[in-house]
């Protein structure tokens, strides 16, 4: 690869620009819980827990504005998609101006794909194809996007914790389809099941990868994906289990106006460690979302933010 790609891969891992969804219906999907460890129970005042992460997201966006981050915020006003404020699992955006749609094992999940968020991105990015995994959903066969895949850019990795959430057979299709070699795993979660998306126990930046090796339960494919990560040249922080329930794992790099932050939530902030905390500030400012709310449907700041590839018109 020569160094004019790897330059304009390492700028393209950390997009400037993001598609986030403000909730006015927001709760605990009781269709997802029975398969997602990390979502926890939230009372039964709905409309209370739907304003309070309503305003989550509107002060998360607030925050990624400040710095420099282009954030395009869609509305949903419906009430039978209460996982809409989670777009990274439905749509994925790429260089070359492909959009990918992807097949939601939950059948309340399937509605969050929304033609009016693709017209608007290609009124205002160069789009030049749609690839639609959905139809799969016939067949049972399930890839929740960049939640069920963390995707290295510039190297042209996926990294993919297996589960009914993301099947290994279009898995290798969308590598295939877009030029990323699959490297596959088996984790285990606080449940003793497989971790229901990749994104919640590893996070692959520019410089740095944050990953819990532990929920990995083979430890010669533990020490491929950190062999595949160091021969990359990143730094790696190792996160525990107690870290990766806290959603530490949870993490997304972005690029301001003033160079690389990372996304987090505060819950996650919380769990790091000294140390982890200094090797990540050498490289960049953490930026943490107070989403306490949003938590309890088992996904945390990184779940909210579709990143977005796309090259300008």
């Amino acid at each position: 690869m020569t160094d004019t790609l790897k330059t304009a891969g390492r700028l393209g891992q950390a997009p400037s620009a993001v598609v986030m969804v403000l909730p006015h219906h927001f709760y605990p999907n009781d269709e997802t819980a029975a398969d997602n460890a990390f979502q926890h129970d939230a009372g039964s005042d709905r409309a209370k827990v739907a304003q309070q992460a309503y305003d989550e997201v509107v002060a998360a966006a607030e925050k990624l504005r400040a710095v420099g981050v282009t954030v395009h915020l869609f509305e949903d006003k419906g009430t039978a998609t209460p996982d809409s404020v989670f777009p990274n699992n439905w749509f994925s955006t790429h260089r070359d101006g492909r959009i990918a749609l992807y097949p939601m094992y939950a059948p309340s999940r399937r509605p969050e794909r929304r033609a009016d968020i693709v017209d608007a991105l290609k009124a205002e990015y160069s789009v030049s194809g749609i690839v639609d995994y959905s139809g799969a959903e016939a067949d049972d066969l399930f890839l929740e996007g960049t939640g069920a895949m963390v995707l290295d850019h510039l190297d042209r990795i996926a990294y993919i914790s297996l589960s009914h959430r993301a099947d290994e057979t279009l898995a290798r299709r969308f590598g295939q389809e877009f030029n990323y070699e699959p490297v596959m795993f088996e984790t285990v979660g606080p449940d003793g099941n497989a971790i229901y998306h990749t994104n919640v126990m590893m996070n692959v930046g520019t410089k740095l990868a944050l990953v819990g090796f532990e929920t990995i339960t083979d430890p010669n494919r533990r020490q491929t994906v950190r062999q595949r990560l160091e021969a990359t040249g990143r730094t790696i922080v190792d996160l525990g289990p107690d870290q990766i329930n806290q959603f530490a794992g949870n993490a997304f790099e972005v690029r301001g106006k003033d160079g690389l932050f990372l996304v987090m939530s505060e819950t996650a902030s919380r769990s790091l460690t000294t140390e982890q905390r200094g090797t990540i500030e050498a490289e960049m400012p953490i930026l943490p979302f107070s989403v306490p709310t949003i938590e309890l449907a088992g996904g945390s700041a990184r779940c909210m933010l579709a990143g977005i590839h796309l090259p300008p018109r």
